[in-house]
């Protein structure tokens, strides 16, 4: 008997964009307009790369950009539910999928010392280039017409079950954890004995009220949460039974 968990990362694990949380490097902690303009819907990542080029033009480096991206605050109670699932792990595969990318994300969770707590990270492959610029890259190809470019969320998570199955690992429920719209594709696909967690307030919450309004809800159970206590007190009522 074992429970999946999966979690996005900006505004659920961290209560902030990590994305955005790093323009605090910038000079006088702003991007220029033209920069800031040039996103477009579904490409991100991309924009992301004009924004790393941005700073290391300006002569960001590393230890700085890591300095600032481990203040970046953990969402209410997420501490304390972290905490929990590390002392539960046997009970609990816990994957994180998330727009982000894998430098912040990993400088996060250690500099917390909640690396361990996650089985696997799926988000986007940043690295830094022998210049001392941060590049990053779209986590991979699908072709979901819901999804931004980079990454279909469902697809990371079929995989990994389809890859988990290969093994012989089932999973008795997954809770899938999140708060943005690009969280609703995987929530579509959840079965009826598994879990949504919106977070309230925020995107997913709203398209999922919208999609029960229209009479097409999601096939699995809601939970809507607005403290991470909120997942923790789940989490212990699913154990006890």
């Amino acid at each position: 008997m074992k429970f999946l968990l999966v979690f996005d990362f900006d505004h659920t694990i961290v209560d902030e964009n990590s994305d955005t949380w790093v323009v605090k490097c910038a000079p006088e902690k702003k991007l220029p307009n033209g920069l800031r303009n040039s996103y477009q819907p579904g490409h991100w990542t991309e924009y992301m790369g004009r924004v790393f080029v941005y700073l290391g033009d300006n002569g960001v480096k590393e230890d700085e950009m890591k300095r600032t991206m481990t203040t970046i605050p953990f969402t209410a109670g997420m501490i304390d539910l972290l905490g929990f699932i590390r002392e539960n792990k046997e009970l609990f595969d816990c994957i994180i999928v998330s727009d982000s990318n894998t430098v912040f994300i990993d400088w996060i969770l250690k500099a917390a010392d909640f690396h361990e707590v996650f089985d696997e990270v799926f988000t986007n492959p940043a690295a830094f280039s022998s210049t001392g610029y941060l590049t990053v890259q779209n986590f991979h190809a699908h072709h979901c017409a819901k999804c931004p470019k980079n990454l279909c969320k469902r697809k990371v998570l079929e995989e990994f079950l389809d890859r988990q199955s290969e093994q012989g690992v089932s999973y008795t429920q997954i809770v899938y954890i999140g708060d943005g719209g690009n969280d609703l594709c995987p929530v579509m696909f959840l079965k009826k004995d598994d879990i949504a967690m919106p977070r309230q307030g925020y995107t997913l919450e709203k398209k999922i009220s919208q999609l029960a309004q229209d009479l097409s809800p999601v096939g699995c159970s809601v939970l809507v949460w607005s403290s991470a206590v909120d997942i923790m007190s789940y989490l212990k009522l699913l154990i006890k039974e």
